[in-house]
């Protein structure tokens, strides 16, 4: 029987399953490029014309005249991508993959035919050891954990291989002995991460164990990098030769001595630090494990890299660089405390430096993870709104809340809300609910008591998009520049929040930047919903792109009026003809664009997102209960007040009373900033209704 150091898949699996390893990870990658190419297959119908047709479909009016869209209609919504350029776009897409593909099975392969020419071979005592490590797990009991594997096993069929019907603690070792391999590639790009859910789907592993295996590796590794304290001579070497040493892991051999040879004897403190015995626990030796993990086993260089220098990168002196090009451009880290304001963040700074450096640091590694998750608000009435939404997030992938131009997001949730809190949109709200948002749009019949507010409403919503498509150009340079390490990057964002992805995705796909996006979740998105921009951002996206959008939500309907409406609005409609699109409509539950921020969580454990903290999304829950009471009360106050009116005249003169209210509201809410919103009415006004 193999000692404990030895534990690795020649001793769990046979050469035929060691195979059958081999051909389920072959097939799993044929099927990542196919769903790439389909991303760019062309569609006879564009959304627009898909819109215009469902609203004739349904019966409802569609203007007489609709804009000419050709070909090459120009609008700073639209993709404008060429044929051509499509070509290249596609061409450098399946170009990188080739390439990650090649690097993996090569690396697979290597390790695999060397274990099958080593003396080892299965031992059936061993094997059932692992089997007895982990119990097989029933099907998960958390809301968010079942919602994730049902959605895993839907976005990605399982498919059929032999190894599927091992215990579940051999499947559990060897989906982390990939994992592992794919970390000696010294970088854990998009496409890696999506091979592995997909393999997580054919063993049948739920979502939310291959979290857990990505948390435990991450903190083994920083663990033990913390213990790489060589001399400074040695870490200079060590920086030297890390370009020279990169791809060249597959010198390591299963028994590590290659990989003692590679990181000169650095090898022995990961081992001695705990990863060989994080990956014991499910079946893999220590030697075993830091064979699988190559030169990244030894190097505090290499792993530092990963993690983007201990993660330091994305709240350091690179961030005040993207700060100078939009104002509060910043990653606020989410789990550090939980109740956190982003105004304090710059007092823990200076508290930090007076504790101990040595402690505060171990204490940071231990939040890294193996992912980075970006949550993107797109208004807000408090400052503390650009934090709160995302405290949902789980903390298996490094959770973070973009700050992104306060004072223009303050200007335009103040607005939106003064103008869904009067009693003039109370009392219309009837009227708009007998047609849906869309029709309205093309029609272009808004009740013109309620265009009134164009007064103010347009010009914030107009600045904050612009530099929502700012901010979302710098976040591309800055993921591009790696200030996440060689992880990758998860987007969630509501309103002008997605606006920002949108921007982001663009500019990666221009600049041909693949790998560094996992999965993107938009919500109530002022963004088109025409195909040829969702073809462009998809392909930049490896792992889910969902759409979440409501035919209720008036007040988007109502911002993007004037926008390029003949390319849809991906916020009102299902994007139509675009391959590996998620369309999600929650017009049922999100009755009104303010709703999204208090729902965030909710949203996404219907999406199946997968890393979700379900006591934060309870605590969301009892928040918008609060703001249905208020709204409640705001409508009856209106009917009332509207019984007996006349109409017509009437509803012009309320409207116009409301605007001029609302009016000198803001201008005394920006003069005085957030101030007055530290008291109790700040928070009333906080859960104003959607």
């Amino acid at each position: 029987m193999p000692s404990s150091d030895d534990q690795s898949l020649a001793s769990l699996l046979t050469a035929e399953q060691r195979r059958d390893l081999a051909t389920l990870i072959a097939t799993t990658t044929v099927q990542m490029r196919t769903s790439i190419t389909r991303g760019f297959e062309s569609q006879n119908l564009t959304a627009g014309q898909k819109t215009t047709q469902s609203l004739e479909s349904s019966g409802q009016d569609v203007p007489k005249e609709q804009p000419a869209v050709s070909e090459n209609a120009s609008s700073s919504d639209h993709s404008n991508l060429s044929s051509t350029e499509f070509y290249k776009l596609q061409s450098a897409a399946l170009a990188f993959f080739d390439t990650w593909r090649d690097k993996v099975i090569h690396r697979v392969k290597e390790v695999l035919e060397s274990e099958s020419q080593s003396s080892k071979s299965k031992d059936p005592a061993h094997a059932q050891e692992v089997a007895n490590a982990a119990a097989e797990e029933g099907p998960p009991s958390i809301p968010s954990e079942k919602a994730a594997t049902d959605a895993l096993l839907a976005v990605y069929p399982p498919i059929s291989t032999p190894l599927s019907h091992l215990s579940y603690g051999e499947r559990l070792t060897i989906l982390n002995a990939i994992l592992l391999l794919l970390l000696s590639l010294e970088s854990y790009t998009a496409h890696s991460r999506t091979l592995l859910l997909r393999l997580s789907s054919s063993l049948h592993i739920p979502a939310a164990r291959l979290t857990q295996m990505e948390k435990d590796i991450a903190v083994g590794l920083l663990t033990a990098a913390s213990q790489m304290d060589a001399s400074s001579s040695t870490s200079a070497a060590q920086q030297a030769n890390a370009t020279a040493r990169k791809w060249k892991v597959g010198l390591a051999s299963v028994a590590g001595a290659a990989l003692i040879g590679i990181t000169g004897g650095l090898a022995a403190p990961l081992v001695a630090a705990g990863v060989g015995g994080l990956m014991g626990g499910l079946g893999l030796g220590a030697t075993a494990a830091a064979g699988y993990l190559g030169a990244l086993a030894g190097s505090g260089v290499l792993v530092g890299s990963l993690f983007g220098a201990y993660g330091g990168r994305m709240t350091g002196k690179m961030m005040d660089e993207y700060a100078r090009e939009v104002e509060d451009f910043a990653f606020l880290p989410l789990n550090d405390e939980q109740h956190n304001h982003a105004h304090l963040v710059e007092q823990a700074r200076h508290k930090l430096e007076a504790l101990n450096k040595e402690a505060e640091k171990q204490k940071e590694k231990e939040k890294r993870r193996l992912r980075v998750t970006i949550g993107i608000s797109g208004w807000l009435t408090t400052k503390s709104e650009v934090l709160t939404p995302w405290h949902v997030l789980g903390d298996g992938g490094e959770p973070f809340a973009l700050r992104w131009e306060l004072e223009a997001l303050l200007a335009l949730g103040h607005a939106i809300q003064g103008a869904v809190e009067s009693y003039a949109w109370s009392y219309i709200k009837v009227e708009l609910l007998k047609r849906t948002v869309l029709a309205g749009l093309m029609a272009a019949t808004w009740p013109l008591h309620f265009l009134k507010f164009s007064k103010v409403l347009d010009n914030p919503f107009s600045i904050a998009k612009s530099r929502a498509d700012k901010a979302g150009a710098i976040l591309a340079d800055a993921l591009i520049h790696k200030a996440q390490g060689e992880r990758p990057v998860s987007l969630v964002g509501y309103s002008l929040g997605a606006r920002v992805i949108y921007s982001c995705l663009k500019t990666l796909a221009e600049r041909k930047a693949f790998g560094l996006i996992d999965s993107v979740v938009v919500m109530g998105a002022p963004m088109p919903s025409d195909v040829g921009d969702w073809k462009m951002i998809r392909s930049v996206v490896m792992g889910r792109l969902v759409n979440v959008y409501s035919e209720k939500d008036y007040i988007l309907g109502f911002l993007y009026r004037t926008s390029s409406i003949q390319f849809g609005v991906a916020g009102l409609q299902a994007v139509e003809g675009a391959q590996g699109v998620e369309n999600v409509d929650v017009s049922e539950s999100v009755t009104g664009h303010l709703r999204y921020r208090y729902m965030v969580g909710q949203l996404l454990r219907e999406v199946g997102w997968a890393d979700l903290d379900d006591t934060a999304i309870a605590a969301e829950e009892h928040a918008l209960r609060k703001v249905k009471e208020e709204e409640q009360k705001i409508e009856d106050e209106a009917k009332k007040k509207g019984e007996g009116q006349d109409g017509g005249k009437r509803d012009e003169q309320q409207a116009e009373e409301d605007v001029q209210r609302l009016e000198e509201r803001l201008a005394a809410k920006m003069k005085l900033g957030d101030e007055a919103e530290s008291d109790g009415k700040g928070e009333t006004a906080q859960q104003g209704p959607a």
